[in-house]
């Protein structure tokens, strides 16, 4: 299927759309990686707990999926995202409400609902795709994300500049501000233009879920974006209480980290999209996996400032590189009429996966240790770099296809 000359205008002004859309809502999860495991500290019933509003979130995202891509299928995706954004206008006000209260539980609400939002900007990356011609798509996805370089900023300066400008509140204040640019995001998406008529895809014939999901390609497909996502999940997630708690670095340091690793998380989206092109998603996506175990290793040894910095950016690096050419080698595995269930089917495994990532990271950091937490990624990576390998062995790509 081939776009018309006519609504490239308007297809590539849904990219600018998505990008600032993705630097206003994004910034939701910043902010909640950031604080939620320190204002989680301080309202669980336990230690233990200290964690839960971040994996929470993650949880949000991952059972949120499903109907997120069913309400985008049916309303549009124009109204779907606006329909997303009024959900995290909701979160940001009650988890407000929640620390005013001191009531943890409500604040794990507001982390959920966070997470819900999250799982309508994921779809931008999709829409991304859509607005553009298939050849273009590596760069499409990249220029959406690297909105998130930026959230990956704001989010956490918001946070960490308004920390105490309601006495005796720390960070009810940044969650009033992010309500605003919430309300920001909703105005914007309503100009957004839907890429997918329906009589554009009513010819296309839709394949049984099974026939599908036999291809090798979208299997490595989503197993890559799952172990991206899982591996920075359960590091990331862990990072502020090991440095801030553990280590006893000021929350600006531990937010300088944090910053800079979700700032290398999208900075390299500049040039992925040309990697892409150059050497083929397989051998970025290689580099990726190298990437994550570097992260691991430097990770073990880290005792000072530097060297959590370091690990976080390898982090980062490396969640791109996999994660985005995961995205890439879907986009090429289903019809467009098949696009919303398969994308669906991979947002669910990916977020699932990171659920239960994020979920054990306050376990393993608390009854077991930092390294031990590390050291869980390993099986993982190493089965991803046999599978990547064996793929580029087997069945060779070169830059052209």
């Amino acid at each position: 299927m081939s776009f018309s000359t006519e609504l490239e205008p308007i297809r590539y002004k849904n990219l600018i759309l998505l990008f600032l859309s993705q630097v206003l809502g994004g910034s939701g999860a910043p902010i909640m990686v950031l604080v939620g495991g320190l204002v989680g500290a301080e309202l669980a019933p336990s230690p233990t707990l200290a964690t839960l509003p971040v994996s929470i979130m993650v949880v949000g995202v991952a059972i949120s999926t499903l109907p997120a891509a069913w309400l985008l299928r049916q309303f549009g995706r124009r109204r779907g995202y606006m329909l997303g954004s009024g959900l995290g206008l909701a979160a940001a006000l009650l988890a407000a409400f929640a620390i005013g209260q001191q009531n943890f539980v409500l604040f794990c609400l507001a982390s959920l609902l966070i997470g819900s939002n999250g799982a309508f900007l994921q779809q931008y990356r999709f829409a991304a795709v859509e607005s553009v011609p298939a050849a273009r798509s590596g760069q499409a996805v990249s220029f959406v994300l690297l909105g998130g370089m930026v959230s990956g900023y704001l989010g956490p300066e918001i946070a960490r500049r308004s920390q105490n400008w309601l006495d005796g509140e720390a960070f009810r204040s940044g969650f009033i501000i992010l309500a605003g640019l919430y309300v920001c995001v909703m105005v914007l998406l309503n100009f957004l233009q839907d890429t997918y008529r329906v009589d554009q895809v009513e010819d296309d014939t839709e394949r049984p879920m099974l026939e599908i999901m036999s291809q090798p390609t979208l299997i490595i497909a989503i197993f890559a974006s799952a172990i991206a996502y899982g591996v920075m999940s359960l590091i990331m997630t862990a990072t502020p209480v090991e440095m801030h708690k553990m280590h006893g670095f000021s929350l600006a340091d531990t937010a300088w980290v944090i910053q800079s690793h979700i700032i290398a998380m999208y900075l390299p989206s500049f040039f992925t999209g040309l990697l892409f092109t150059r050497f083929g998603e397989r051998q970025v996506m290689l580099i990726g996996v190298f990437c994550l175990l570097a992260c691991v290793i430097l990770g073990l040894v880290s005792d000072v400032l530097f060297e959590f910095w370091g690990a976080l950016v390898l982090l980062g690096v490396g969640w791109n590189f996999l994660f985005v050419g995961g995205t890439v080698l879907l986009t090429r595995c289903y019809r467009p009429a098949e696009r919303f269930k398969v994308q669906a089917v991979n947002d669910f495994t990916v977020f699932g996966i990171q659920a239960i990532t994020s979920l054990s990271a306050g376990v393993l950091l608390f009854q077991a240790s930092w390294d031990a937490l590390l050291l869980a990624n390993l099986p993982v990576l190493l089965l991803m770099l046999i599978l990547l390998a064996v793929m580029i062995r087997r069945f060779p790509q070169t830059a052209a296809a």
